[in-house]
């Protein structure tokens, strides 16, 4: 028997003082509509029945209850009529709001950062994700044990009761101060492990290409249409949660990894970025980062915006980026026939510009603009540089025959009598590793000469 989706209910707040949230280009009243929105796509991706959604305008949040007695009373009176089984807002709650909003409401009352967790608690996989999962869940809890009140103890199931289990979540500051230094520990191992695989990557060497971008942007897909690895890709908020690292061949025949990972979002939780750090060095030790763009999002500019804040905090603001503009399928053939500057400006404004080396224009879901975003990544990758070189091979030496073949691009080859001379575009690494057989002559004059 299906389980019923619990009735919900948010709540939005546009702050009109000097606490305002948002920094970007939008209007207060813009800024508060589109987070709402993304609010019911997050309620919806945790498996609820989004009945309505109510929006307030304060000079100033309420230390007491966020909205005011006069808007929990109507919220109240929406709850009854509605019959709502859980309130989400759009903020954080600190625990005296929390105690206050559950007494009053009499229903589970969930904010922005909860909702989150819960739905990264849904999706984790690994047994790293889910390490990361419950030290954020805790993290969040600690401080909130007091404002909980008798919604602790209660056992039950939904949204904000996922995750390390009710029996963590009734135990006292000491014991969930224990599992956090345990879970941080555990962590860190993880984190130790990290850096020897991929310290072993480095040696090989091999470079590692991110996929960034805000959640729903379409990163799952493009990693898929280039590694065929069949990632879940579907339009719920957060579908990939456990990075994935692929290995792909670039046109000059350079091997390297592909790794994607969580989407961003705004308001990221500081206890997720905190938790997903382990994770998120996949992001900070990347040569290059493509940050996929959604063009037909409205608010692409300020989906950017958050996007490169949060590189910011990660400390990978300064990663080359190459720009990927993607769901271009979705254009109409003037936007698709605009010059590319010019599109992107239009679209995502100066951040775009200032921050990225390069932008592609591509459709993920059909692959249009592939081979371009391949032929700009070989360019913009300095790891491994690929240059030309003759080799000049014994015919005995099929394995250096094999490697040129397998891990450079090969212009042209001549056989001689005892043996075979190759020209090919090859990567440094290859280079050094068949030295003794490089022909020191001019490459370009080889080139005639072949």
């Amino acid at each position: 028997m299906p389980v019923q989706a619990e009735r919900t209910l948010v709540v939005g707040v546009e702050v009109t003082g000097g606490q305002r949230r948002f920094t970007g280009k939008m209007s207060d009243v813009a800024e508060t509509e589109e987070s709402l929105a993304e609010l019911v796509i997050l309620a919806q991706s945790a498996g609820a029945e989004v009945v309505d959604k109510i929006s307030q305008a304060r000079p100033a949040l309420d230390p007491a209850t966020l909205v005011g007695s006069g808007k929990v009373a109507e919220i109240q009176a929406r709850v009854e009529a509605e019959q709502i089984d859980t309130v989400i807002f759009d903020h954080d709650l600190t625990p005296t709001q929390l105690r206050n909003l559950d007494r009053r409401l009499q229903v589970k009352v969930v904010d922005r950062t909860q909702l989150i967790l819960d739905i990264f608690a849904r999706r984790a996989r690994t047994s790293e994700g889910q390490l990361q999962v419950e030290l954020a869940q805790l993290s969040y809890l600690l401080p909130r044990l007091a404002g909980r009140g008798t919604q602790m103890s209660r056992l039950g199931g939904g949204i904000g009761t996922r995750g390390p289990g009710e029996t963590q979540l009734e135990t006292d500051r000491r014991r969930i101060g224990g599992r956090i230094a345990k879970l941080k520990a555990e962590i860190e191992r993880v984190r130790a492990t990290r850096g020897v695989q991929r310290s072993q990557r480095q040696a090989v060497p091999l470079s590692t290409v991110s996929l960034v971008g805000y959640t729903n942007a379409g990163k799952s897909t493009l990693f898929n249409r280039l590694t065929g690895a069949g990632v879940l890709a579907d339009a719920r908020m957060f579908a990939t949660l456990d990075p994935t690292v692929r290995q792909i061949r670039l046109p000059s025949q350079r091997r390297v990894l592909l790794s994607d990972t969580v989407g961003f979002i705004r308001n990221l939780p500081t206890t997720l970025v905190d938790a997903f750090r382990a994770t998120l060095e996949e992001v900070t030790a990347a040569a290059l980062l493509l940050h996929v763009v959604d063009l037909t999002a409205p608010t692409a500019a300020e989906q950017c915006a958050h996007v490169m804040k949060l590189l910011g905090e990660i400390g990978a603001e300064k990663t080359p980026q190459i720009l990927v503009l993607n769901k271009s399928d979705r254009l109409n053939e003037a936007e698709r026939g605009q010059d590319l500057p010019a599109l992107t400006y239009r679209l995502l404004g100066e951040t775009a510009r200032q921050n990225a080396t390069r932008a592609v224009l591509l459709s993920a879901m059909t692959g249009v603009g592939l081979p371009e975003l391949l032929e700009v990544i070989d360019r913009e990758l300095v790891q491994d540089p690929v240059a030309r070189q003759c080799f000049r091979l014994p015919l005995g030496e099929g394995r250096a025959l094999h490697l040129l073949h397998d891990r450079a691009a090969v212009i042209h080859k001549r056989y001689g009598e005892d043996y075979c001379e190759v020209l090919a575009d090859a990567p440094q690494s290859i280079r050094e590793r068949l030295a003794e057989f490089a022909v020191d002559s001019d490459a370009d004059d080889r080139a005639r000469d072949l």
